[in-house]
C-alpha cells in the first residue's frame, strides 16, 4: 500500500539539548526524518530546542520551532497550524516519546484531530512500564529474569529478601539507564533502591536477580503496516551484562553466537515487536544469552522507537533505519521503497556485512571532579567513535586510534599501565579504558583463563587480543630494514598504526611508511554496500584496509581498490571526530553546512569522520565519504588518493585542527586561514606581541614550563591567577587559583598529564563582564555575524554560560572597542573564514581573552537567532569563490535569544558541580525573549554568581 493520503501535514518532535545518555544521534534520525517526509511532498513542522542541530536548519523543515519540550509549545504550535495531522515522536528519543505520552494524557492530541504515527501509545506504555511489559512477555511466552516491581521503599526490600544478592534494580520511564545500578552487596541496597524510585518520574522500579557473565546482544528491527518485518543488523556487546550497552564496546555483526541460537533470537524479536502493538516503524530489542553450551536467551527489553543503536546499525550496515522507518509511519510496505545504496533492490531485505564494525564510548570523567569512573547501569558516556575493518582486530584498532585520547591504539605505544593491581582492580571494575586494560593485562602475561574469569568477556574475544600480542612480540625481533613485506601486511591488516610498528621496530613513523610505499603494502578502500558485494552499489561510502595482491592470468598482479578517483575538482572537509565536553554537535553541524556550501561552489566533497551518531557520516550527505578515524596515517592516504584541491581544517574544532601543522609540512594545501595564522593565535607569546601592535589590551600574563617559573610569575602578576595549557579545547585544565599551594599543586597535575606543554598564567580580572564576538573575515573585510554578553562572571567557561544575543547591558563606548577589536585581530591573523573572539570587560576597558580563527561553539547558535546561513557564507569565503561584500547580511531578531546550557551532573553522584574555567556543559537549548523583564532572564540574571568556583 502507498502512503496514507490523508497525511498532508506532520509534526516531528526533536530530542531538545544534549544530555549523557540521548545526543547527536536524535539529529541524525530527525534529519533524515525531515527528509524522507519532505520527498514524499509532506509539509513538515518541527519543534525542537537545541539550536546546535542540522535538523533545526531552516532549510531541514518547512516550519521550525525553537521552543521548550513542553506541552504548552505543541498547543501553540497546533493553534498556528490547525492543518497538522499527525504526530512523528519516535525520532527524538525518549524526550519526545514522555512528552508525546503527556500530549496523549492531556487530552491535546485529541482536542486537535492529530493522529499519533509510527508508535502506539500502547506499545509505549507497555514498554516502559516494567511489570506490564514482564507480565506480556510471560504471556507470549518469552523468558525474563526473575523480577518483581517495587512502587515502595518496604516493597523493595521484601523482593531483595526472597531472589537474594546480586540484584539489578532498573527505574521506570527513564533515559540512558537513569536510576538503574547493579546491587552486589546488602549494605548498598538501601541507597540504591531509594534513588531509582525518586528519578522514576511514575516512582516505580524493577528488581531483577542478577545475570553474572551472562552475554549481552541487540537487534534492530523495521517492520511495517502489512506486517513485514526486517531484522536489519545484529549487536553484540563485548562486556557481559552490567554495563550499559551505550557504554559498552560493541561489536556488529555478532560474533559469538551459534546460528542455531540466531535464528531463535531473531524469532524471539520479531514475536515480542508485534505483540507490543500495531504500529510501523523502527524497534530495538535488547537479550542476554547464557554463557554455556545451552545458549538460553533471556529478554532484557524493547524499545519501540528509533534509538543510539539505531544510528550505529545505519552507519554499520549503510541501511538507513531513520529514513525507512519515516516512510513506513506515513503507510508504505517495505517491498514498494528503494535501497538507498543499491538503488536497485527494495528495502524489504535484509544487509549483509562482508566487514566487522566496533564501536567504542567516550568519556568526560576528568570533567566530573569526584566522579564514580567504574561502569555499570547507568550512561556515563558523552559520546562513541566507530571503526570499520575486514577483521576483529583491524576494526577495534581502528576504533582506538579513533578515541582522541593521545594512544595510538592498542598498546605498541609506551602508554601501557604496567601496574599489576591497577590492572586487576580496573578489570574487576570495569573501567572506562579497559579496551587498553585488557591488551595490558596479556602483556603482563596474566592468563586469559584469569581475565576471563574477572571480566567474563567471551574467550573469542580475549584470543583476538592475545594474538594482537603475539604478532607484536614477533615484529619486535625485527627491524626496519629487516621485516618482510608478509609480516608487515599482517599488521597493518590487523590494524596496527605505524606509529605503533614503528614503536615495534625502533624508528621513526615516517619510515615505516617509506618502508610500506617500497615494499607496496598500501591501503585500499572497500564499500559500504549493504549487500557483501551481491548487488552493485551507487552510493560512495568507504572503509580503508589492506590486501594481499591478487594475480591475474596474465601475471599482472593487483589490489582491489573500490575508491575510483574522478577528475573533478575537490576539497575535504575533516569531521571532528567523536563528541566530547566541549566539542560537540556544533562542529558537526558547521562540518555539513561546509561539505553543502562547497558543494554549491562546484566541488566535488569528501567527508572524513568517525562518528557513528553525526549527519556528517550520513552516507549522502557529501560525495564521498570516509567512515575513517581522524588520525593523521588515514587522513594523509586518503589525500593521497584523491589529490583534493586543499582541506578544510577550521570546521572539525580541534580534532581537525590539530592535524593543520603536519598538513602543512607534508605540502598539502589548507583551505581558509593558514597553519602560521592558526599557530599564531594558540602561541600566547606571540599573540600578546601582535595585540601590543595593535594597541589592544590584554590581561598581563607570563608563560611557565615548570612550578619554580610559575611560583616567580605569581610575584609579579598578583593573584587570582588563571592557569591554562596551550592547544586544548573547552577549557581542558583551566583553573583559577588565588594562592601559592593551589598554583603548585595545579600545575605539577598540569604538566605530569600534558607533559612539555607550555602554561599560560594570566592576571585574573575578577568582577568583569565576558562577551563574544564571531565574525567572518575574507583577509580584506571583516563582518561581525554576533556580539553575545554572557550572564555569568568573567571565569566561568564561555560554554556554560548563558550568553544573550545581542548584548543587554554594555554602553556604546564598550560595544565600539569590541567591534574595533574584532576587525583589527581578524586582518592582523590574516583569518580567511570564520573567526571567534573573547573579551573581559572592566571598568568600561575591554581585554583580549583569546582569539580563534576557526568555527566556534556558538556559531550555529547566531546562525539560528539571526535566520542566516554563516558557516555557507565562510566556507565559500574559504574557498576564494566569494568576499565578505558579495553577501547581503540581513539579520532578523526580535528581543533576544539567550544559549543556555545543559548539564548532565545528575549522571555523577557527589560530583563537584561548580562552574569555572573549564567547561563542563554537554549542550545547550535557545530561548527567546522579547525583553528584559521576562521572567526567565530575570531567573537567570540573579542566580548568576551562585556556581562560579575560583
Amino acid at each position: 500500500m502507498p502512503k496514507n493520503p490523508k497525511l498532508k501535514s506532520i509534526l516531528i518532535i526533536g530530542s531538545g539539548p544534549i544530555v549523557i545518555g540521548q545526543a547527536c544521534e536524535f539529529d541524525y534520525s530527525g534529519t533524515q526524518a525531515l527528509r524522507s517526509l519532505r520527498e514524499d511532498g509532506i509539509e513538515t513542522v518541527l519543534i525542537n530546542s537545541n539550536p546546535a542541530t542540522i535538523m533545526t536548519d531552516p532549510s531541514m523543515a518547512d516550519h521550525v520551532y525553537l521552543l521548550p519540550l513542553t506541552t504548552k509549545s505543541l498547543v501553540q504550535i497546533l493553534k498556528e497550524h490547525p492543518q497538522i495531522d499527525a504526530v512523528l515522536p519516535t525520532m527524538g528519543g525518549q524526550t519526545a516519546l514522555n512528552l508525546c505520552i503527556e500530549a496523549d494524557e492531556k487530552g491535546i492530541w485529541k482536542d486537535f484531530g492529530v493522529d499519533i504515527i509510527g508508535v502506539d501509545i500502547d506499545a509505549i506504555n507497555i514498554t516502559e512500564d516494567r511489570e506490564k511489559f514482564r507480565e506480556l512477555m510471560l504471556k507470549i511466552g518469552v523468558p525474563m529474569a526473575p523480577q518483581a516491581t517495587a512502587t515502595s521503599y518496604l516493597k523493595g526490600k521484601e523482593i531483595a529478601q526472597e531472589f537474594g544478592f546480586p540484584l539489578i534494580i532498573r527505574a521506570s520511564f527513564t533515559l540512558g539507564g537513569a536510576g538503574a545500578s547493579f546491587v552486589y552487596k546488602e549494605e548498598d541496597f538501601d541507597e540504591l533502591l531509594t534513588r531509582g524510585l525518586e528519578i522514576s518520574p511514575i516512582h516505580e522500579v524493577m528488581i531483577d536477580k542478577a545475570l553474572i557473565g551472562w552475554k549481552e546482544y541487540e537487534l534492530e528491527l523495521l517492520r511495517d503496516a502489512n506486517d513485514n518485518v526486517v531484522i536489519i543488523c545484529s549487536i553484540e556487546n563485548m562486556d557481559p551484562i552490567g554495563i550499559h550497552t551505550g557504554d559498552s564496546i560493541t561489536v556488529a555483526p555478532a560474533m559469538t553466537l551459534s546460528d542455531k541460537t540466531y535464528q531463535k533470537m531473531r524469532d524471539m524479536a520479531i514475536h515480542m515487536m508485534r505483540s507490543i502493538g500495531d504500529f510501523a516503524g523502527g524497534c530495538n530489542v535488547q537479550f542476554a544469552v547464557s554463557p554455556d553450551e545451552k545458549e538460553d536467551i533471556i529478554a532484557i527489553e524493547i524499545n519501540p522507537r528509533v534509538s543510539r543503536s539505531s544510528a550505529l546499525a545505519s552507519k554499520a550496515t549503510g541501511y538507513p533505519i531513520a529514513k525507512i522507518a519515516a516512510k513506513l509511519a506515513l503507510g508504505y510496505h517495505l517491498d514498494e521503497l528503494q535501497n538507498q545504496i543499491t538503488k536497485s533492490t527494495s528495502a524489504l531485505f535484509e544487509p549483509t556485512l562482508d566487514y566487522v564494525i566496533v564501536k567504542i564510548p567516550r568519556w568526560n570523567f576528568d570533567k566530573f571532579e569526584g566522579s564514580d569512573r567504574t561502569l555499570g547501569l547507568q550512561m556515563k558516556s558523552v559520546g562513541e567513535v566507530m571503526g570499520i575493518g575486514r577483521s576483529f582486530q583491524e576494526a577495534l584498532h581502528k576504533a582506538t586510534q579513533s578515541l582522541e585520547i593521545k594512544r595510538n591504539g592498542l598498546g605498541a605505544d609506551g602508554k601501557e599501565n604496567k601496574d599489576y593491581n591497577q590492572i586487576i582492580e580496573k578489570l574487576t571494575y570495569a573501567s572506562w579504558d579497559r579496551v587498553f586494560i585488557i591488551y595490558d593485562a596479556i602483556e603482563m602475561g596474566i592468563p586469559l583463563s584469569r581475565i576471563h574469569e574477572i571480566t567474563k568477556i567471551d574467550m573469542w574475544f580475549l584470543k583476538q587480543y592475545e594474538e594482537l600480542h603475539m604478532l607484536r612480540n614477533e615484529v619486535s625481533t625485527f627491524n626496519i630494514e629487516t621485516i618482510q613485506k608478509d609480516l608487515l601486511l599482517e599488521a597493518k591488516q590487523k590494524g596496527y598504526g605505524d606509529r605503533q610498528i614503528a614503536h615495534m621496530l625502533g624508528c621513526l613513523e615516517s619510515q615505516v611508511y617509506n618502508k610500506r610505499e617500497e615494499l607496496g603494502v598500501n591501503r585500499v578502500y572497500k564499500l559500504v554496500d549493504t549487500c557483501a558485494a551481491e548487488f552493485t552499489a551507487k552510493t560512495p561510502y568507504y572503509y580503508s584496509t589492506f590486501e594481499s595482491d591478487m594475480e591475474t592470468a596474465d601475471g599482472t598482479r593487483f589490489a582491489d581498490n573500490e575508491s575510483i578517483v574522478s577528475d573533478k575538482k575537490k576539497v575535504i572537509v575533516l569531521g571532528s571526530g567523536p563528541n566530547r565536553i566541549g566539542q560537540g554537535i556544533e562542529f558537526d553541524y558547521c562540518c555539513v553546512h561546509g561539505v553543502l556550501a562547497a558543494a554549491e561552489c562546484g566541488y566535488e566533497t569528501i567527508m572524513i569522520n568517525c562518528n557513528p551518531e553525526t549527519v556528517s557520516t550520513d552516507f549522502d550527505t557529501a560525495d564521498k565519504l570516509y567512515f575513517e578515524p581522524v588520525f593523521w596515517e588515514h587522513i594523509y592516504d586518503i589525500i593521497k588518493h584523491e589529490k583534493p584541491e586543499g582541506v578544510i581544517v577550521q570546521l572539525g574544532g580541534q580534532t581537525a585542527l590539530k592535524l593543520a601543522e603536519k598538513l602543512t609540512k607534508w605540502g598539502v594545501k589548507i583551505l581558509g586561514t593558514s597553519f602560521e595564522s592558526l599557530d599564531l593565535a594558540e602561541d600566547r607569546g606571540l599573540f600578546s606581541k601582535l595585540l601590543k601592535e595593535n594597541n589592544i589590551p590584554y590581561p598581563e600574563f607570563d608563560i611557565a614550563t615548570t612550578a619554580d617559573e610559575a611560583s616567580a610569575i605569581a610575584d609579579v602578576l598578583d593573584f587570582p591567577i588563571l592557569v591554562r595549557p596551550s592547544y586544548v579545547l573547552g577549557g581542558q585544565g583551566m583553573k583559577i587559583v588565588i594562592n601559592k599551594e593551589e598554583l603548585e599543586k595545579h600545575v605539577v597535575d598540569l604538566l605530569s598529564r600534558m607533559p612539555g606543554n607550555q602554561l599560560l598564567l594570566d592576571h585574573y580580572l575578577d568582577g568583569a563582564i565576558e562577551a563574544e564576538a564571531d565574525a567572518i573575515c575574507d583577509g580584506e573585510d571583516v563582518y561581525i555575524i554576533g556580539i553575545m554578553e554572557h550572564i555569568e562572571p568573567c571565569g566561568v567557561h564561555s560554554g556554560d554560560s548563558n550568553s544573550l544575543l545581542p548584548p543587554f547591558n554594555l554602553g556604546d563606548l564598550v560595544m565600539q572597542q569590541i567591534k574595533d577589536h574584532t576587525k583589527k585581530i581578524a586582518l592582523a591573523l590574516n583569518t580567511v573564514g570564520l573567526i571567534n573572539i573573547q573579551f573581559a570587560v572592566k571598568d568600561d576597558v575591554v581585554y583580549i581573552i583569546e582569539a580563534n580563527p576557526r568555527a566556534s561553539r556558538t556559531v550555529p547558535f547566531i546562525a539560528k537567532a539571526y535566520g542566516e546561513p554563516y558557516v555557507n557564507y565562510a566556507t565559500k569565503v574559504m574557498l576564494g569563490e566569494k568576499k565578505v561584500k558579495d553577501f547581503n547580511f540581513t539579520p532578523k531578531l526580535e528581543g533576544y535569544a539567550i544559549k543556555k546550557p545543559v548539564f548532565s551532573f545528575d549522571k555523577f553522584h557527589n560530583v563537584n558541580k561548580k562552574l569555572g574555567p573549564e567547561m563542563k556543559s554537554t549542550g545547550e537549548s535557545i530561548l527567546f525573549i522579547d525583553s528584559l523583564k521576562d521572567d526567565e532572564f530575570y531567573n537567570l540574571y540573579s542566580r548568576r554568581r551562585m556556581y562560579l568556583n575560583k
